[in-house]
């Protein structure tokens, strides 16, 4: 009789705990790279909707402070807010804005208008009457939009494309609507009251 005990483990047994230990490694690094890439779509997603918010402010500061003054350009005076449709050359919207209360930026005429590159362009002009040889700076506000859309709330409440569409409009609509498609496919709908 063998006095000695066997002691250790067999083969088998090795190659059994080094096989329960690789499948509990595989399925730890496919947790943690599902939680990686869920935090990079997440991060991604978040910064779009920041961007998509902060023009969402920006837009809306600008029409609160639409001035119901025509604007003197060359070609004779422009009104105070001018909302053209889709199949226009230009702008999609432009109108007359007064001065930030904090005395940072004066009374001009801005735009807002959909570029070539999927851009939302902000076109600011140098002061409320265009020079004759004036040109608006243009700066992308929003990238990745593939349709603008904008339409004005009249007098009889109800929405329409263009603006001024009749002689008898008010100078300023009393509300814009806004409606944006986003490259990922997303629409976001708005709507901002005019203080007139």
């Amino acid at each position: 009789m063998n006095q000695f005990k066997r002691g250790g483990f067999t083969l088998i047994e090795l190659l059994t705990a080094l096989f329960i230990l690789s499948l509990l490694a595989l399925m730890s690094y496919r947790a943690l790279s599902a939680v990686l890439d869920a935090r990079e779509h997440v991060g991604r997603e978040t910064a779009i909707w920041l961007r998509v918010a902060a023009f969402c402010a920006r837009f809306e500061q600008d029409v609160q402070l639409a001035a119901p003054r025509p604007a003197r350009t060359v070609s004779g005076a422009a009104p105070a807010w001018l909302g053209r449709l889709d199949t226009t050359p230009g702008p999609a919207l432009e109108f007359s804005r007064f001065a930030l209360a904090e005395g940072v930026d004066m009374p001009r005429r801005i735009a807002y208008g959909l570029n070539g590159n999927q851009e939302i362009e902000l076109w600011l002009w140098p002061g409320l009457d265009v020079a004759p040889a004036a040109q608006p700076a243009r700066y992308p506000v929003l990238r990745g939009v593939t349709k603008l859309e904008l339409q004005y709330l009249n007098a009889d409440l109800a929405w329409v494309d263009a603006w001024p569409m009749s002689p008898r409009d008010a100078a300023m609509p009393r509300a814009v609507r806004l409606r944006i498609e986003l490259a990922s496919g997303e629409e976001i709908v708005r709507v901002f009251a005019l203080n007139s």
